[in-house]
């Protein structure tokens, strides 16, 4: 298995992810919570890397807040795009891009960060937990990650609204290999696991899309976006419905150990 590029990709991600209800639900969600985030670390220009950032929606609205922001891609297409964006919004001077794997972005740091975005990466990776501790060695201490993957149980719960009883049964297997669903939809308790492993302590998990991509009238994502929208931030921390969005986001701090104070 090899980690997922997307070159070939890049446009069609574009146009089928950021540019629909479901992009501008994953923003608004995300957004809150890096707000929420951001408050409990330094009051200062942060040093932040946005780790697979792809185009850098993200990115570009933290350096427009005034933090340093390094974004890294394995893709090509997605720094030039990336790039595009930030020269767009005028926030060029507090970014840097760098196309590497997300896993070798140590050799281009010249001191550990202190928040680390890994967004829809790690199910696309064919070694997801050794990605994972090799973000957290480039993590400061006290500083916090921001990890959102694609949820197994959001897929199962959709094939099963959907009446694909067999592909259920089968254990959801990829079909397409084009296709934007990720090659490896993860399980919430073994990301949790790994986290703690690593010694992070988690501070916040919140489900993405916990209700759009169940909706059986698509209308309703356009037609009614504002109330939708609305419950999604209304329920989306809360369990069982964090354990059902399509996306799960947690947030995670590395402790501060004695004799670093």
């Amino acid at each position: 298995m090899q980690d997922r590029n997307f070159d070939d990709m890049a446009e069609k991600f574009s146009r089928n992810i950021y540019g629909t209800t479901k992009g501008r639900i994953r923003q608004a969600v995300l957004g809150q919570d890096l707000h929420d985030l951001l408050q409990t670390l330094p009051q200062r220009p942060l040093r932040i890397l946005d780790a697979g950032g792809g185009e850098g929606q993200m990115a570009c609205e933290l350096a427009a807040l005034g933090h340093k922001v390094l974004l890294c891609d394995l893709s090509g297409e997605m720094i030039r795009r990336a790039e595009a964006a930030a020269l767009e919004k005028g926030v060029s001077n507090n970014m840097q891009f760098v196309q590497c794997p997300a896993q070798n972005i140590a050799e281009h740091l010249e001191q550990p960060v202190d928040l680390i975005l890994f967004h829809a990466v790690i199910e696309w990776l064919a070694e997801p937990q050794q990605a994972m501790a090799a973000l957290v060695d480039c993590l400061a201490p006290g500083g916090a990650l921001s990890l959102m993957f694609y949820n197994i149980h959001g897929l199962v719960m959709r094939h099963m609204i959907l009446g694909n009883f067999g592909h259920v049964e089968a254990g959801v297997p990829k079909i397409k290999k084009s296709s934007l669903l990720p090659d490896h939809p993860l399980e919430p308790a073994q990301v949790y696991q790994w986290l703690e492993e690593l010694g992070m302590q988690i501070s916040g998990k919140t489900g993405v899309r916990v209700f759009h991509d169940y909706l059986r009238n698509r209308q309703q994502h356009k037609q009614d976006f504002d109330e939708l929208l609305a419950l999604e931030q209304r329920y989306c921390r809360q369990e069982p419905f964090v354990s059902l969005g399509r996306y799960i986001h947690v947030m995670a701090h590395k402790p501060i150990l004695k004799d670093e104070l």
